[in-house]
């Protein structure tokens, strides 16, 4: 007679959200707090931990919603490098800097701030942070993590081997450029 009260429990199934339902969205308080971080990054004075994923998609959306005059799909890159390296960080083959992740949260950022258009800083941040869009593992959708954590990835952009994109924008907005 088997004792099933010393019976281990199951095994969990793998992580397959990679962290997105364990470590819940942290969303902003205040305006100023978003575009502190901006600014940080823009600078080089951001603390490095608080370089987190809401901050790093805070500053993707400020970037784009009150700095037009950035081309951030070419300019982001050096931006963020640079600030990696001015933490000590390095940007190279296996650490800091990815350029497939970059330009897929650039191109994410647009298409939820096209079909969210309304708002302020505050709620466009926390709407896209909070969405489907903003998750830690919507790259994953997309992407196998052998693609996406490739050397390849890491340098250049790379089209997504799951999952074509299919963005939800206004009829009157350009589509994303990944």
């Amino acid at each position: 007679m088997s004792n099933r009260a010393s019976a281990k429990p199951p095994r969990k199934p793998p992580d397959v959200t990679h962290g997105a339902d364990e470590f819940p969205p942290r969303l902003f308080e205040a305006d100023k707090k978003i575009r502190r971080i901006a600014a940080g990054l823009l600078t080089c004075t951001l603390p490095r931990a608080a370089w987190t994923h809401e901050a790093h998609l805070a500053a993707v959306v400020t970037l784009i919603l009150e700095h037009p005059e950035l081309d951030l799909e070419q300019q982001l890159p050096g931006i963020i490098s640079r600030f990696n390296e001015s933490v000590g960080g390095v940007n190279d083959d296996t650490q800091g800097y990815h350029e497939t992740l970059t330009q897929f949260w650039i191109a994410n950022a647009r298409a939820h701030l096209g079909a969210n258009p309304a708002g302020s800083l505050l709620d466009r941040v926390n709407g896209f942070i909070a969405s489907e869009q903003g998750r830690r593992d919507a790259p994953l959708r997309h992407y196998s993590r052998d693609r996406l954590f490739s050397v390849e990835a890491r340098r250049h952009l790379v089209e997504p081997d799951l999952m074509r994109f299919e963005w939800a924008m206004q009829d009157d907005a350009p589509a994303p450029k990944l």
